[in-house]
């Protein structure tokens, strides 16, 4: 019987020599936020370190991180992060951890190190980090890790096989099976087949596809639809895409060079991210081809392309203020808006506002559901089956992606011969021991959400955001009196003021009398009433009047003061 996530709580019992134990603190039941602990001998290693981006029921949330209560105190224990490629949900929250202990090395790829030193460089951080190659194989503490070459839709991706006293595991990270990659650099299944040789005691593989059959479609099937849209554009060209996606910038690139256009990248991480890239290498700029945004007001709208941030509906991003009409490009009638994306879930409202925003403007937008602009950059159903018939682990623990695709990775594992005692379906904090080719749930630890709300990280909990939700939905009205305790009268007041409930104030003037009664009441009869209580009695009046006249249930906020 397939293993699944224990209910509630169950501390977990003390580690035995000799046994490797995993938890996962992100990136189960959720797209983002991805980190996973290994512990063995009292040593740790940390496979990536991500962020989630907020949904429309997290007012004012700018990043979710992982929680990291579960090894706060222990980060002297910890050998080193292995960062898996430079993704936001894979790298995002490093400042965060690194802000507890600068010096905990980073692990990773060329390109992955590069726009993580850059990301700490705004934090103030320097980090220590080791470059590493696909092949490569390196000792942290009990962890030897080797390192493989993997197809994403960011170059240089790794997967690392750890071995350890108690087992081995292949964790992919995030990857896809593209035969034909723009940068040739497949995903090397031939190392695969090699590890499976020497043993795969469990596999972490990525789920984010996993209910979608057959194959993933190759990236280099965009470029022609690109440049079909860049022939027939008559005006201004906006592609918008991850600030990461290498290759499809590339692309990007050499259609805006078949077709006389110049590109100007927008947004700070696109500009920042797609520097480094072409720095490195990473990214073949034609000649001459790059102009300022600062200059494109120069240019014929023939020969502009903008490379935009915001694809996902980010309210601050690119995109999004061109929509609003709050960004100094302006979009109008005949511009070609191309969202190169997938839809992130939870995101699709955001995304469906700025198409509806953009075409009111008059452009024309393009997406995936009517265009062939965007592939996607994690393994298929058919591709994952690939990967458990050539490694044949003994163990399935499927990763990356909300509960649908876990269920579906394991199914698939079922299907490929692994024991359905083997596969385990867990969550965000199980805990899982490997020891002799046998991995077992064992505990559950309590992993919460943490909130970056502007400079403040962890201090926005679910309440305030209920409470932001009751604003934004509800609204909020104050009522403000003054009472004379000796007397039992009411000296000023009350004052209710309301916003986002009524459109006048004079609405609430006939529940007036009967707060001053309800007030007065109290105080005469129960004279040992706080002021606390008294605002209680305030809340209850008129919180059911509103409730019942004005059908609304808004955040109430009563001061009772004394004369």
């Amino acid at each position: 019987m397939t293993q699944t996530a224990l209910p509630g709580l169950v501390t977990p019992p003390k580690l035995p020599k000799g046994t490797l134990r995993i938890v996962p603190l992100g990136g189960l039941g959720e797209i983002g936020r991805n980190m996973a602990v290994f512990e063995i001998n009292g040593k740790l290693l940390i496979v990536d370190c991500g962020v989630l981006f907020p949904e429309e029921t997290q007012p004012g949330v700018d990043l979710i991180l992982p929680d990291f209560s579960y090894i706060e105190n222990r980060l002297d224990d910890v050998v080193g992060v292995v960062l898996t490629h430079g993704h936001e949900d894979h790298i995002g929250a490093v400042p965060y951890l690194l802000r507890l202990k600068a010096d905990i090395p980073l692990i990773g790829s060329q390109l992955t190190l590069a726009l993580v030193e850059a990301k700490l460089q705004e934090h103030r951080i320097k980090p220590y980090t080791l470059t590493v190659t696909e092949g490569q194989v390196e000792q942290f503490g009990p962890f030897e890790c080797e390192f493989v070459a993997v197809n994403h839709s960011i170059p240089d991706a790794l997967a690392v096989f750890i071995r350890t006293e108690g087992g081995t595991v292949l964790h992919t990270g995030d990857f896809k099976m593209d035969q034909l990659p723009l940068d040739g650099r497949i995903t090397d299944l031939r190392h695969f087949a090699r590890l499976g040789e020497e043993g795969v005691d469990l596999f972490m593989a990525d789920s984010t596809n996993a209910d979608v059959p057959g194959f993933t479609t190759a990236e280099k099937e965009i470029g022609p639809t690109l440049d079909r849209l860049f022939g027939q554009a008559k005006k201004r060209i906006i592609v918008a895409s991850f600030s990461s996606h290498v290759h499809r910038v590339q692309q990007v690139l050499d259609a805006a060079a078949k077709h006389g256009r110049q590109v100007a990248f927008v947004g700070r991480s696109m500009v920042r991210n797609m520097a480094i890239a072409a720095k490195l290498g990473y990214l073949e700029v034609p000649a001459n081809i790059l102009v300022d945004i600062k200059n494109i007001d120069n240019l014929p709208d023939d020969r502009v392309v903008l490379m935009s941030t915001g694809s996902q509906g980010e309210p601050m991003a690119a995109l999004s203020r061109m929509a609003n009409g709050d960004h100094r490009v302006i979009v109008g009638k005949g511009d070609t808006v191309i969202l190169a994306s997938s839809l992130i879930p939870g995101n699709e409202n955001a995304v469906f506002r700025i198409i509806n925003g953009l075409l009111k403007l008059g452009a024309d937008v393009i997406h995936k559901g009517t265009a062939k602009v965007h592939v996607s950059g994690h393994a298929a159903a058919g591709e994952l089956l690939y990967c458990y018939n050539i490694l044949e682990p003994l163990n399935a623990m499927p990763v990356h992606g909300e509960t649908r695709h876990l269920i579906a990775n394991g199914n698939i594992a079922l299907e490929s011969g692994v024991p359905s005692d083997g596969i385990i379906l867990s969550d965000n904090g199980t805990v899982i021991d490997l020891k002799d080719h046998v991995a077992n749930i064992v505990g559950q630890v309590e992993v919460g959400f943490v909130y970056v709300d502007g400079s403040s990280v962890g201090e926005i909990t679910d309440a305030d955001l209920k409470d932001r939700r009751v604003l934004g939905d509800e609204g909020f009205i104050s009522v403000i009196t003054v009472i004379n305790r000796a007397t039992g009268k009411i000296v000023s007041g009350p004052e209710i003021h309301a916003r986002g409930v009524a459109e006048d104030d004079s609405v609430f003037d006939e529940i007036i009398p009967k707060i001053n009664a309800a007030l007065e009441e109290a105080v005469l009869n129960h004279a040992d009433h706080t002021n606390h209580q008294l605002q209680q009695v305030v809340r209850r009046v008129i919180g059911t009047w509103v409730n019942r006249k004005l059908r609304r249930r808004p955040m109430i906020i009563p001061v009772v003061l004394e004369a």
